[in-house]
């Protein structure tokens, strides 16, 4: 890891130590995990406000109208009239007279957020006009309702008929509207921040707003004897701090990639039913030296996690939870990151933020 990980590292398969069997780094098992989810909920619905404001139209030239607003990054028509077209902010018209109809003009912030002006026109023979301009129709109150492990979604809209997409979910996870469900969801455990929802009403106007996604599942039980690591949701997996060793070497949290062999474990049954090992194993060779937490830390941190030389005491077994953390079985504290590069820590209670949230990812799934 860090500087000492820039060197170049050869192809080995040598015999492991511990019961693990011996893998080459460039044979390292690759099997698939799935998950069956049981449950979503969300946190709170944080929504964009439109910046755009002033939304009006006027006459251009005698025969054209042109529309204007401040913030506003672009201009679009909502449906379709024959002969109608925009170009920029002026909108023309080519055919014969038709009467008085009413038009919508979409006006899109940068965000992405967009309002929907009404405009009542005179339409002449290549000639349109205006006659009349309503008040802008829009989203509001954007919320997300945590029912049964589903996710139903609701806004107000002065047009009515909204539909709603989610977009940056988990892999296994498909978009839903109004609902987002977990049936037939194969995401991993765990939460997942800026998940995005868009509103979209049947007048044109857009609404976006993000939340946190926490995903639960059963299944996923990673094939033991597999070489991979344990990551979070945002990448971090189990380290171990400059490649040390030895008895007593830190784990911290760092980046997990096929390149780092800092970041490559096997992962062991233990001697309770559910409970696993993590044994260090740098581009797939076990070392016998096993990650632990024993009850007391090291290096003056409470319950900080090392490595130890493998064995079957209660203090190397770790508990994956249903919701994705992990308990030690000896101390029934959740192993916790303390920022990018610290050593992990055994705690009460899983950190808020979702970065105690842990899946075994294997070697093949890391990033290169």
């Amino acid at each position: 890891m860090r500087s000492s990980l820039k060197r170049a590292v050869g192809v080995i398969a040598v015999p492991l130590l511990g019961s693990a069997l011996a893998v080459g780094a460039a044979a390292l098992p690759a099997h698939a995990t799935t998950w069956s989810d049981t449950g979503l909920s969300a946190g709170t619905v944080t929504a964009d406000t439109f910046g755009g404001s002033g939304l009006t139209a006027a006459d251009g030239t005698a025969t054209d109208i042109t529309l204007s607003g401040a913030g506003v990054v672009a201009w679009s028509l909502d449906g379709s009239l024959a002969g109608l077209t925009l170009t920029g902010t002026t909108i023309s018209y080519t055919g014969l007279a038709i009467g008085i109809p009413v038009i919508a003009a979409d006006a899109t912030d940068s965000a992405g957020d967009a309002e929907a002006l009404p405009i009542l026109v005179t339409i002449g023979a290549n000639s349109i006009q205006t006659a009349g301009v309503g008040v802008p129709d829009s989203l509001s109150a954007l919320t997300a309702t945590t029912t049964a492990g589903t996710v139903t979604f609701s806004a107000t809209s002065t047009a009515g008929n909204i539909t709603y997409a989610e977009s940056n979910l988990p892999t296994g996870l498909v978009s839903g509207s109004p609902t987002l469900t977990y049936v037939g969801g194969t995401a991993a455990p765990g939460t997942y921040p800026n998940v995005k929802v868009t509103a979209t009403d049947a007048g044109g106007a857009v609404l976006n707003a993000t939340f946190t996604l926490t995903v639960t599942a059963t299944g996923g039980s990673p094939t033991i004897g597999t070489a991979g690591d344990e990551v979070n949701s945002f990448g971090n997996g189990f380290d171990v701090y400059k490649q040390h060793q030895y008895a007593g070497a830190i784990i911290a949290g760092w980046t997990a990639t096929q390149a780092d062999p800092a970041t490559h474990f096997l992962i062991e049954a233990g001697t309770r039913a559910g409970a696993v090992k993590f044994e260090y194993a740098p581009n797939g060779k076990g070392t016998g030296l096993c990650v632990s937490d024993p009850n007391g830390g090291w290096g003056g941190l409470t319950d900080g996690l090392i490595l130890t030389a493998c064995n079957t005491g209660p203090y190397q077994q770790f508990v994956p939870q249903p919701d994705g953390t992990l308990k030690n079985l000896a101390t029934g504290l959740y192993v916790n990151p303390a920022g990018q590069g610290a050593q992990l820590r055994g705690s009460i209670t899983a950190t808020t933020w979702g970065g105690s949230v842990y899946t075994w990812t294997e070697y093949d799934s890391l990033p290169v």
